[in-house]
Formats: structure tokens, C-alpha cells, sequence
């Protein structure tokens, strides 16, 4: 079973799984880890959504306002036993829906073109590839995404 909750970053299961993550991101970024790690601290995030598989955390992400139409998604993750079964896409969805309600017009967001399982996902989600934003101007390793979402 599948239970999806909103939060934000002081959320213990949240904690939990963005150790996770940033483990499995430590690996695979290599030299450029601590560039883009500065960009993920969590302190700020106050819209966070947590899966919960048969009562375990599975999988999280979140998002932060970018500017007056668009939130950034930020720290998506699933863990290996809970990846391929759709978990990560409600995440994604519930993120869209909670940006919906805050009139928000879209997401953006950037992941690295090493992570190629996340870069096929957000294209499955309907993300479209745009030029690379803010701090990602110019790093030839990010790739930056956006979908629509409607109001």
C-alpha cells in the first residue's frame, strides 16, 4: 500500500531519505558534487511530499518557489526497493498538485545528464527540456527541465 503525505524539511522520513539521496549523488556527480550540492540544502524547503511504502519511507521530493509563476522541484528520490512501481510519478504529481493550489503555473527543475534513469522519468512526466536557468547557466552537465501545469 501506498500512502503519500505533504510536510516540509524537519520531517525525520524526509531527512532520511535525502541521506539517500545525496549518497547515490555523491557517486554519481564525482568532481562536481560540491557544486551542485550547495544548491540542495533543505533548510528552506517547506513543501515536501513523503511516500510511504507498506509503512516504510520510500520515496520524497519537494519544491520551492522560484519565482511569482513557477516552483523548482528539488530533491526527488525513490530507494531501490521501491523504484518501478509508479511511487516516484505520485510524488511528482502530488509536488504539481500542491503547486496548482498555490496558483502556480509551472515547475522547473535540473538534474544531471549522468542521472539518465531521472532524466528519462521527467520526460515521461511530460517535462520538457529548456535552457539551462540561474545557476546552471553554462554547466554542461545539467540539464533543466519545465512542464506546464495548470491552474
Amino acid at each position: 500500500m501506498i500512502k503519500i503525505i505533504r510536510s516540509n524539511a524537519e520531517n525525520e522520513d524526509f531527512i532520511f531519505l535525502v541521506k539517500q539521496l545525496d549518497a547515490y549523488l555523491k557517486t554519481t556527480d564525482g568532481d562536481e558534487h560540491n557544486f551542485y550540492n550547495q544548491f540542495n540544502s533543505i533548510k528552506a524547503l517547506k513543501h515536501v511530499v513523503i511516500a510511504y511504502l507498506d509503512g516504510k519511507p520510500s520515496a520524497c521530493g519537494a519544491f520551492k518557489k522560484y519565482n511569482e509563476n513557477s516552483v523548482e522541484v528539488k530533491r526527488m528520490f525513490t530507494t531501490t526497493q521501491a523504484r518501478n512501481k509508479g511511487i516516484a510519478t505520485k510524488v511528482l504529481l502530488e509536488l504539481e498538485d500542491w503547486a496548482k493550489e498555490l496558483n502556480y503555473s509551472s515547475c522547473i527543475l535540473e538534474t544531471g545528464i549522468r542521472q539518465q534513469e531521472a532524466v528519462a522519468f521527467y520526460k515521461t512526466n511530460a517535462y520538457q527540456i529548456i535552457p539551462n536557468y540561474g545557476q546552471y547557466k553554462g554547466v554542461k552537465n545539467s540539464l533543466c527541465f519545465e512542464k506546464k501545469i495548470k491552474r
